[in-house]
C-alpha cells in the first residue's frame, strides 16, 4: 500500500471531568481545530493541497454533531475549498479514518488527506447519543443480546481464567509505564498545548490522567465494576444480563466480575490528526514520511463477546502485509479492559514486553473517536526512539468489531 503518514499531532488526554476536567470548557470543535492547525507548522505542506479531513467520533450530537470534521476545517482557518467528513466505527472510529485515507491516496483518487479523531467525553460520556450498540431493536436483540462492554470484558476473563490479580497487575503495569514515558519526555514529540482560543491561557500541557500513586494494593481495594451491571434484568423476557451472556456462553459457568475501575479504560477528552500523502505528492514535493501505511483491516466478530477482535483484525492485516505475528516490533492495543490485551497478546502469541510499552487507556484515558489516531502517533515516536521499523496498532469496538493498521519505518 502506497499511503505515508507525513505526521501525527496530538492533544494531552484530559481527565473527562465536566465543568472540572482541563478541556472540558473547549469546544470540541475547537480542540478539534487546534489540532489539525499543528500539521502544517510541522511538515510546511500547504493546506490547500489536502484533499479531505476525515473524523472519527462516537457521539455525533450536538456540539459534537453537525459535521465536526468540516466545521474544525472552518474553525481551523483552512480553505473553504477543503471538505471533511465524520464516521463512526465507535472505539476504532480514530483508526479507521487512517484507514479510509490510506485508501483514498493509495488508489490515486488523492495525493493529500487528514485523517483524525476527536472526544470530549465530559460533555458526552458513553451512550451519549442514546443509541446504545444495538439502537433498541428488541428484534435485533431476540438475535444477537450485545451485552454492555463491561459484562463482555469479564465474560473474557472467566473464559480465559484470567485472576484478579493479573488483570490488576496488567492495570499496574498501565500506570508505570505511562508514568515513566511522560518522565523521560515519550510523548513530547507528538503533543501540543491546548490553548483558550481567546485568552492564549494553556489549558493543558501534558495527560493528566495518569495516576502516578497507583499500586498493587489500592487496586486490589477495589470493587468491581460490573457486579450490579450484571445483575439488571434487561433481556427481552427478563434476563439478566449475565443471564444472557451466559446463553451464549454457557461453558463459563457463572460471569466472574473481575475488572475494576483501575483495569478498564479511563474516560478522557482528546484529538488528533494524521497526514497522510500518497507517493506521488511525496516526491513531487521533496518530502521525507515518518512511516508508510503497510496494511489496514477491519473485521467483524462475535457481538455478545464483543471485545475479542483485536487478534482477528491484526491476523488478516499481517496476512495481508506478508508478515508474521513474530515480525512486527511493537504493538498498540487499546486498554479497552485488561482482559481485551492479554487475550489479544495470548492469541497472537505475543510477547507483553513488546505491547503497550508506554502505558494505555487505563492510565491515560481513551477519548472514543479519537483514540485510534493517537495510538498511531504513539506507535511512531516509539518506533523512531528505539529504531525499529514495524508497528501494529489494533482497537476492539462495541457490537463486535475491530481495527487494525501496521506501520513501516523507512
Amino acid at each position: 500500500m502506497d499511503a505515508y503518514i507525513l505526521d501525527a499531532v496530538r492533544t494531552p488526554r484530559a481527565r473527562a471531568k465536566p465543568g472540572k476536567g482541563a478541556l472540558s470548557g473547549l469546544h470540541p470543535q475547537e480542540l478539534l481545530a487546534q489540532t489539525l492547525k499543528q500539521l502544517p507548522l510541522r511538515t510546511g505542506v500547504d493546506v490547500a493541497d489536502v484533499d479531505d479531513v476525515v473524523v472519527g467520533v462516537v457521539s455525533q450530537i450536538e456540539a459534537q454533531g453537525a459535521n465536526i470534521a468540516r466545521n474544525a476545517v472552518l474553525a481551523a482557518g483552512w480553505p473553504i475549498s477543503i471538505p471533511g467528513f465524520s464516521l463512526n466505527r465507535f472505539c476504532g472510529s480514530g483508526l479507521q479514518a487512517l484507514s479510509l485515507a490510506a485508501m483514498g491516496v493509495a488508489s490515486g483518487a488523492q495525493q493529500l488527506v487528514v485523517a483524525g479523531g476527536v472526544e470530549q467525553m465530559s460533555r458526552y460520556g458513553l451512550n451519549a447519543d442514546g443509541g446504545g450498540t444495538d439502537g433498541g431493536n428488541v428484534d435485533l436483540r431476540r438475535r444477537f443480546f450485545q451485552v454492555p462492554q463491561g459484562i463482555s470484558a469479564d465474560l473474557i476473563a472467566t473464559l480465559e481464567g484470567f485472576t484478579r490479580q493479573e488483570l490488576d497487575a496488567f492495570g499496574l503495569r498501565s500506570q508505570q509505564l505511562a508514568v515513566r514515558a511522560q518522565a523521560e519526555g515519550r510523548f513530547q514529540r507528538g503533543l501540543f498545548p491546548v490553548k483558550h482560543p481567546q485568552t492564549g491561557e494553556v489549558l493543558l500541557a501534558v495527560d493528566d490522567h495518569p495516576r502516578a500513586d497507583t499500586t498493587a494494593e489500592k487496586l486490589a481495594a477495589l470493587a468491581p465494576a460490573f457486579t450490579q451491571l450484571g445483575a439488571r434484568a434487561e433481556g427481552p423476557d427478563g434476563e439478566t444480563l449475565d443471564a444472557l451472556a451466559l446463553r451464549a456462553y454457557p461453558r463459563a459457568g457463572a460471569v466472574r466480575h473481575l475488572h475494576t475501575a483501575g483495569t478498564a479504560s479511563g474516560i478522557a477528552d482528546g484529538a488528533g490528526a494524521i497526514l497522510v500523502a500518497s507517493k506521488d505528492y511525496v516526491r513531487a514535493h521533496g518530502l521525507k514520511p515518518r512511516a508508510r501505511v503497510r496494511a489496514v483491516s477491519a473485521v467483524g466478530s462475535d457481538p455478545v463477546l464483543m471485545l475479542t477482535g483485536p487478534a482477528l483484525a491484526a491476523r488478516k492485516a499481517l496476512d495481508s502485509a506478508g508478515l508474521k505475528a513474530r515480525d512486527i516490533d511493537l504493538w498498540e492495543i487499546n486498554e479497552a479492559f485488561a482482559a481485551v490485551v492479554l487475550q489479544t497478546a495470548r492469541a497472537l502469541e505475543i510477547d507483553l514486553d513488546q505491547v503497550n510499552v508506554n502505558g494505555g487507556a487505563i492510565a491515560l484515558g481513551h477519548p472514543l473517536g479519537a483514540t485510534g489516531s493517537i495510538l498511531v502517533g504513539t506507535a511512531l515516536d516509539e518506533l523512531e526512539r528505539r529504531g525499529q521499523s514495524l508497528a501494529l496498532v489494533t482497537l476492539c469496538t462495541s457490537g463486535g468489531q475491530a481495527v487494525a493498521a501496521i506501520l513501516e519505518r523507512g
